[in-house]
This record gives C-alpha cells, structure tokens and sequence, in this order.
C-alpha cells in the first residue's frame, strides 16, 4: 500500500522542520529545480519550497523546445548558441532521451520578408556547424519540397525553406523528471507551500517562514544558505532581504496557442518576421503549437493570461506561411501565456539577453534571474559554484547524469508492447516519451488493476495509471497539476468536466 498524499506531506512538512538544511530553494520551476538536484548530488542537505505546482509558472509555458538558438546566432552570441547546442546534444543522447527529441525545422522565406535564401543558408551553415554537424547541415530546399514535411506551408507565398534540427520536449514533464532527480538524490521537496517573510540571524537570510497552503498550516524552515529562484516573483524576495533592493530584472509575456492539426506535419515552421522576431508552429502532442508573442509585462505576476490581441497577432504572423484552413479559431484547444525573466536594461524585450544573473544580497541570499529550458543544467552548475563559495564541502556530482527513466523511447515502446501486448501503441508510445524506463512502475498499476489501463479521454493517449501515479508520487495535489503538468490532457483540450471531477475526486481521497 502506497503512503497517502496527505501522509506524505506531513512527512515531509516534518523533514523541513527537524535540524538545519544546507541550501532552502524558494521556487520550484526548473531554475530552483536544477540548482537542487545539483545541490543534493554535491552531497549537500536541500530543501525547495514551491507555492504553487512545480513548473505552474513559467516553466510550464515555454515554447517546448531545446534548441541552440537560431536567433541568438543571428545577435552575434556565437558563445551562447555553441553553448545550447552542447546541452541540446546531453539532453537528447544521455540525460533526457526519454524527454528530448530531434525535430527538423523549417525556416519559411516569403516574398518580402526580413532575410533571402542566401543569408538564411549561411546563417544555417554556420549554425549546424557550431552542432558539429552532428544531424547533418543545413541547407536551403524548394518551397514544394519543404510542402512534403509540411503540407499546410503557403507555396505560394514563400521563396525558398531552410531546413535544419533542434529539439523538442514536454517541459512539465521534464520538470517533474528533474523534481524526482533531486529528490532521489536527497532533497526534500513540497510544493504547495508559500513563503510568507525570511527569517535572519545577524543580519544573515537564515530560513524561511512558510504556509502550506492546502492544510493552512504555518512552519519555519532553517539552512545556512538561501536560494531566491522564484522566477517572476524573485524581486519580491529581494525586496523582503533589502526593501532598498533595485531591480534586477523585468518580464516579457509570451502567448501560445495549441489546434488541433490537420495535414502533414513531419516538421517545425520557423517563420522571421521583421524587427527580429519570429513564429513558430511546431507539431506537438498531436496538436499545433502556435507562438509566442514577446512584450513587456508590468502587471502582478498571477494575473498574466493570453488575450483576444495575443491571439489575433500569433494567427495573424502564423498566417504569413501556413495557409489559414489550419489556423482557425474553432480548432483552438487551449492558449497559455507565460513570463520570461530577462535582466535589467533598456530597450524592448525581443532583443534584450536571454542570459542568467546571479547576485548575492545584503542578508547573503542568493538570487537566480533570467535562464532558458535549454540551459537549465548549466544555471544548476553555475548556482553550486556560487554555493560552494560558503559552503565548501559540496562536491560536484557527474557532469551528465542521467535523469529517472532515461532510455530510449523507442526501446522503451517495445518493452512494453511485449509486456502487455494489450496496451495500444499510441499509450505505449506515450509512455515511452514522457516516463521512459519509468513506465513499467506505471504498468505495474495497470496489471494491479486493469481499469488504471483505460484511457482517461478516448481521444487521447493519456491513461488512469498516470493520474494515480501523479498523485502518489509525483507531488500532485490540485487537478491541474495532474491535468496540465503530470499528463496532457489539459493541453490536447481533453479535460472535460466529467474527468476533471473524477480526478477531483481522487485527490480528495488522497488528502483525507
């Protein structure tokens, strides 16, 4: 019998309150995240603190890629572009198979648009270069040919395509994975659980108060070192330590919108637009991925949302290159807007540096701005580095560990076809990209109990096991943590009612 989610939150609420941590990690995004793996692999006491779900905020609303950076290239940060790449191939040989894939990408040239053929083929040459060539060059196609890999590309209105790779994932499942890493390595995790002010020793950021916000329960945590990675809210924590503080970074808003999909889409739709920017619509979990917008954002963190204005601009600059009968409003399934962290400065936002910052504070807090999906390892590696200026004893674990489950999805597959020869290969395949070698824990369920086998929407691939799965271990507590983060069904549009109640249901029972 597995402990119940309420028993283990009084478990670990119990944890965090017995003798002193290392490190406290305010944020339970990927930035928190990989600086507690990290942490706790460097053999080091941590605990993370999350006041929503982990990855709720801005780790959940990216644009699902692992990517070197085409764009960055195109700014003269050939540093930062060698540097994605690197991690890109890490993540998709040996850290993350399960989680990140190689996908092909189209660069569509319109008549009129910002660059040519030429520029764009230089550009991509020196691109794939920087990869090592290692998924082959890029190189410039005919807009009929690039109409095989996507046959929703507007012929018609394009000169010529780029064609390259980068990679794609499931960033809240990835998020989770890297959650399940840092725990196994021996942080103690809660999520659900708002800091309410900072406790100080002599003048030193010493702890934490905190409020469990599911059972209202008020507790302090203690570490020699705290960790701001809250994300949007990482001022605010700074302005707790140093009400003088001066900001360090600012915020950029960035809208997506999921469709269903029609047509062939064997490949990503990178479309430039003018002043820098550019488009995407990228097949992904069945459905279209359409995005981003990029402004700056002033308002309350909480509150930011996808508008009627977001979504006509990302039809709008989408219909540039693909024809409008896979760009309707009806097939619309869901949209989600996000906060990009960027630094300080001047100007707009779609050219300010995606780089991270890190200070330390008057009270000793250290506080993490800016990041991307892409690099997340590295900001992990740079936090500890900083950490063991105080803390010396820390030990840096391998460079590439693997995380839970990584194998590949397609050895993954086969395995459990073999095993349970009744499972459909779409669930297979399912499980396979988002749990890895995990999957046969959640097969395990389904042989205890067939039911847990059956799909949760027939529409879809996702099934009873995972929700039962994400509710006794993996920290799920609220139904869109199971919804939107621990499976898909929330961003395929199949989160009916009916289901949303029946996993209600389930985690009311879990809590009691």
């Amino acid at each position: 019998m597995h402990e119940s989610l309420a028993g283990q939150r009084a478990r670990t609420t119990e944890l965090l309150t017995t003798g002193r941590f290392d490190v406290l990690v305010i944020g339970g995004g990927i930035v928190g995240l990989a600086t507690a793996w990290e942490a706790a692999r460097a053999g080091l006491r941590v605990a993370v603190v999350e006041k929503g779900d982990f990855a709720s905020a801005t780790s959940s609303a990216s644009s699902k890629l692992v990517h070197g950076g085409l764009r960055y290239l195109a700014m003269g940060n050939v540093k930062l572009v060698r540097e994605n790449h690197r991690e890109r191939r890490a993540l998709g040989t040996t850290v993350a198979p399960h989680h990140v894939r190689p996908l092909p990408f189209l660069v569509a040239l319109r008549r009129g648009g910002p660059h040519g053929p030429v520029t764009i083929g230089a550009g991509m040459l020196a691109y794939t270069a920087l990869s090592g060539f290692a998924d082959g060059i890029g190189h410039i196609i005919s807009p009929a040919r690039a109409q095989q890999y996507v046959s929703g590309l507007r012929a018609d209105a394009l000169t010529a395509c780029g064609i390259y790779h980068d990679h794609q994932m499931n960033d809240a499942r990835l998020a989770v994975t890297t959650a399940r890493a840092a725990a196994a390595s021996g942080a103690v995790l809660l999520n659900h659980a708002e800091v309410l002010g900072l406790r100080t020793t002599g003048g030193q950021v010493s702890g934490v108060d905190v409020r469990d916000t599911l059972s209202g329960k008020e507790f302090g945590v203690d570490a020699e070192v705290v960790v701001n990675a809250a994300g949007p809210w990482v001022d605010h924590l700074r302005r707790l330590e140093d009400p003088a503080a001066r900001p360090s970074m600012r915020l950029s808003k960035g809208t997506h919108l999921v469709l269903r999909r029609h047509g062939t889409w064997d490949a990503a739709v990178t479309t430039p637009l003018d002043g820098g920017r550019v488009s995407f619509a990228i097949p992904w979990e069945g459905r279209l991925l359409l995005g981003t917008t990029d402004e700056e954002y002033r308002g309350d963190p909480g509150d930011v949302r996808p508008t009627d204005a977001d979504v006509d601009q990302i039809l709008g600059e989408a219909g540039l290159s693909i024809g409008e009968e896979h760009l309707r409003r009806s097939d619309i399934v869901y949209s989600f807007a996000g906060l990009r962290v960027l630094p300080g400065g001047e100007g707009d936002t779609q050219h300010a540096k995606r780089e991270t910052v890190v200070s330390v504070g008057r009270g000793g807090m250290i506080s993490i701005a800016g990041g991307k999906w892409t690099t997340f390892r590295d900001i992990g590696r740079k936090v500890l580095k900083q950490l063991r200026t105080r803390l010396p004893q820390a030990t840096p674990g391998p460079v590439n560990a693997p995380l839970p489950g990584a194998a590949s999805p397609e050895a993954v597959e086969h395995v459990l076809l073999r095993a349970a020869p009744e499972l459909p290969q779409d669930v297979a395949a399912h499980l396979a990209r988002h749990y890895g070698s995990v999957s046969h824990e959640l097969l395990a369920l389904g042989l205890e109990n067939p039911d847990l086998l059956e799909r949760v929407h027939p529409d879809g691939p996702d099934i009873w096991a995972q929700v039962v799965y994400a509710i006794e271990r993996e920290w799920a507590c609220e139904p869109d943590d199971v919804l939107r983060r621990r499976t898909t069904l929330t961003v395929r549009g199949l989160d009916t009612p009916e289901i949303r109640a029946r996993v209600a249901e389930l985690l009311q029972g879990a809590l009691v």
